[in-house]
């Protein structure tokens, strides 16, 4: 078992009506600086963001939900951001914006695998609880 690491992750939440300051979680990012570690995964549950807002443009923000995991594996696919560190484009996409997709603050946590980490704090943070 590999050694714990500390990591650092954001939520990636859509808000639907930005005058109105609800949103529903639809992601995580998570970012491992010991091991070069930057990945984002989305699951957007498109009746939550109705629910929200009926009239949400769903096609536009599954293209923009879709631009993170792009700049998280970085390179020339992802523009100019691609070019920065791991460490640099995760600061990137967790400053503070006001728009339809927004990222919460960034939080610190320990994990002998990222990828692993990541995969807890969806069912934790994003994924409707298994009754």
């Amino acid at each position: 078992m590999p050694a714990p690491c500390s990591y650092d992750y954001a939520v990636i939440r859509v808000v639907p009506r930005v005058e109105r300051e609800e949103f529903v979680n639809v992601g995580v990012i998570v970012s491992c600086h010991e091991r070069d570690f930057l990945e984002a995964r989305i699951e957007l549950d498109e009746a939550r963001i109705r629910m929200l807002d009926p009239g949400a443009d769903l096609a536009t923000v599954r293209a923009h939900l879709d631009t993170i995991p792009v700049i998280c594996a970085g390179g020339d696919a992802a523009g100019p951001i691609g070019k920065l560190s791991p460490r640099e484009r995760f600061r990137w996409l967790t400053a503070p914006r006001s728009t339809i997709i927004q990222v919460s603050a960034a939080h610190t946590g320990r994990a002998g695998d990222p990828a692993t980490a990541l995969e807890r704090l969806l069912d934790a943070m994003v994924r409707i609880p298994k009754r």
